[in-house]
């Protein structure tokens, strides 16, 4: 048996589940459940095994799953069989602090569910393609407070646009 190569490539998936099994989020990073039907499955598996437990770590179906539950949410990081748990774990911090804060500690379905693109932006910021890019909640919602503030320029008024041009303006001067 050959030692694994290392690689990057450490979540296979984020997954966040509402108290009925039911997918509220789902990011797959490959293809190890192709159709949609297939990640259902898994899903349904996941949270039949998890949702009575309060340990934080599952083997499934040959890959590391770890999760967390609050309320009425259920969030899962899936990485291979052979993955760091440490590293799936701090991405499944990162994405719960995060949420934490952008939510102000109101974690659960119905603030979820309104706000949704604060999510997806959360999770584009920690995980890319099943790299981790980012650990640090207090960086993540930084960065999402930042990119939720790029409205497009038809959309702001006269005066946000002449005070965007101000801040241009005085961080050129201030490099």
């Amino acid at each position: 048996m050959f030692p694994l190569e290392p690689s990057l490539y450490t979540v296979k998936a984020v997954l966040i589940l509402d108290n009925d099994g039911e997918r509220l989020y789902a990011k797959y990073y490959d293809d190890t459940y192709p159709s949609v039907k297939e990640q259902k499955a898994f899903e349904k598996n996941i949270f039949s095994k998890t949702h009575r437990t309060d340990s934080e770590i599952a083997l499934l179906e040959g890959l590391t799953v770890v999760y967390k539950s609050n309320i009425d949410l259920f969030f899962y990081v899936v990485g291979s069989s052979h993955e760091n748990e440490l590293m799936l774990m701090a991405v499944l911090n990162c994405l719960f602090d995060s949420l934490s804060q952008m939510l102000r500690k109101n974690v659960e379905r119905r603030a979820l569910l309104e706000n949704m693109e604060g999510l997806f932006l959360a999770v584009d910021e920690i995980v890319d393609g099943g790299v981790i890019l980012e650990s640090d909640p207090q960086q993540v919602v930084h960065r999402v407070a930042l990119r939720g503030e790029d409205v497009p320029y038809s959309e702001q008024t006269v005066t946000q646009v002449l005070q965007s041009a101000k801040e241009q303006i005085k961080w050129s001067l201030l490099r």
